[in-house]
């Protein structure tokens, strides 16, 4: 028999609590709760009913109990939820990423130096030196010298 593996989806809410979790590491539902930004925090059973959501999708475990209190650890890394979330927009747009890289572009949250940016890395990984190594990213190298 075959097992078929699902999508899972998040919601921005799910990636809000995995934010905490990313940010500060294993934690109870109040220490997430906390956490969250005070202007709209939302009551403990919904930090709570959140945490065990995820917690079905496989993307948090619980890693002890200290009391009445699970503590709560990421299971899946920010990457690979960001990947997931990115592709299923793409999806969205059939496929095609001209639609979202116009909006970018007219929104101004891309720039010509972002454009810079991936090129050299689309540049890199052609040529077969790779991705850029962790803690790289965002750093420009300098073009090559023609």
């Amino acid at each position: 028999m075959i097992k078929k593996t699902r999508k899972v989806r998040y919601t921005k809410f799910e990636i809000e609590v995995m934010d905490v979790l990313w940010e500060i590491g294993g934690s109870s539902v109040r220490e997430i709760q906390e956490h969250l930004p005070e202007t709209r925090r939302p009551a403990y059973t919904t930090v709570q009913t959140i945490v065990y959501r995820l917690e079905e999708k496989g993307a948090v475990r619980r890693v002890k109990k200290i009391g009445n209190a699970h503590i709560f650890e990421p299971a899946v890394s920010r990457k690979t939820v960001h990947s997931r979330v990115l592709d299923e927009l793409i999806d969205m747009f059939g496929g095609s990423m001209r639609p979202l890289m116009a909006h970018l572009v007219e929104s101004g949250r891309l720039t010509l130096e972002n454009l810079r940016e991936m090129e050299d890395t689309l540049t890199r990984i052609e040529s077969g030196e790779g991705r850029e190594p962790a803690g790289e990213k965002g750093k420009r190298k300098p073009a090559p010298k023609k």
